[in-house]
């Protein structure tokens, strides 16, 4: 397998077509599990790595600081801030003075002294754009971030803050993450359109729909050990018969082509319009070998327009996912 690589929006960085999802990192994946995937992904050419400063605690970022004490400079490192990190009434979104404190806590853990990305976590309608957008260019006019992104901003929220840099000569989004995947092709209605024509890429997260789409649930009422809802039963609120239904046809298909379902739902992913990374958890360095047999994968024709087909009415409706600051 050869690692294909694509640029970062309009950016000249190239990431990784499967990046590293760092979430479980800490908390379904241990210490000593999570630094294994982090050195195999490495070793097989994956140099997107995504965290948050709020992963399973901060635990994430301190795992992956210390598997990259040796391999910094081999990586894309990315991280975010912006949802609620405490209790206070500053531990939350994306004023000046949350994002340089939450920058500088992320750096001691990640130990590093830059982060190739830095990502807002979600827009805050309570701060003005402009000093958000100020602050990200003040961090990268300082070094200590490379490129900024965005995630979970509705499409007329990032085409605000592009036009908003543009005017003022600051430095603009080159990413978003959103929840794009064949149960929610949501982004395709607005955020994939504006996306194209501003030269921003984006950065799926839940590709595999936390699991549905890999067909490990029967129904909604029935989740198998070690899967996602057993170890954050929150998670329940996403399952839906239809959605598992989806999941069980992916299945098929996937068994007529040769391969996982997950594999296939992953490979069609990174086929998508202005798609630059799909970001993808592991929590067995098994799981991200399989994962990354997404790469090469190209069943055919017939298979994509199957799959668009089956997953066409998850263009409308409520997205998948969508993380937003309590009001």
């Amino acid at each position: 397998m050869t690692m294909i690589y694509r640029p970062l929006g309009r950016s000249g960085l190239k990431v990784s077509a499967l990046g590293l999802g760092t979430n479980a990192f800490g908390k379904r994946a241990d210490r000593e599990t999570s630094i294994r995937i982090v050195h195999r992904a490495i070793d097989c050419g994956i140099n997107f790595i995504d965290t948050a400063n709020i992963y399973a605690g901060t635990a994430s970022e301190s795992i992956i600081g210390e598997a990259l004490a040796d391999r910094r400079h081999e990586v894309v490192l990315a991280t975010k801030a912006g949802l609620v990190f405490g209790a206070g009434p500053n531990d939350r979104g994306s004023s000046r003075h949350h994002l340089m404190q939450q920058l500088d806590a992320s750096l001691k853990r990640l130990r590093t002294d830059y982060v190739d990305l830095y990502q807002i976590h979600t827009f805050d309608p309570s701060t003005p754009l402009e000093e958000t957008l100020r602050a990200l260019d003040d961090m990268v006019r300082a070094g200590k971030v490379r490129y900024i992104g965005a995630s979970n901003y509705a499409a007329w929220e990032l085409m605000k803050a592009i036009g908003l840099s543009e005017r003022l000569g600051l430095n603009r989004f080159v990413s978003t993450q959103v929840s794009y995947s064949l149960a929610d092709r949501v982004p395709e209605r607005e955020l994939v359109p504006m996306s194209l024509d501003q030269g921003v890429g984006i950065i799926p997260y839940f590709p595999l729909a936390g699991g549905i789409l890999t067909g490990k649930y029967a129904s909604a009422g029935a989740a198998p050990e070690g899967s996602r809802v057993r170890t954050d039963p929150s998670f329940a609120r996403f399952l839906s018969e239809d959605r598992i239904e989806l999941g069980r046809q992916v299945g098929r298909i996937a068994e007529e082509a040769g391969c996982t379902p997950g594999v296939l739902s992953i490979a069609w992913l990174m086929r998508r319009p202005a798609v630059a990374t799909v970001i993808v958890g592991a929590t067995r360095v098994e799981q991200l070998d399989e994962n990354l047999e997404a790469v090469a994968l190209d069943p055919g024709d017939a298979v994509w327009r199957e799959l668009d087909r089956l997953s066409a009415p998850y263009r409308y409706g409520e997205p998948f996912a969508t993380y937003r600051l309590p009001e």
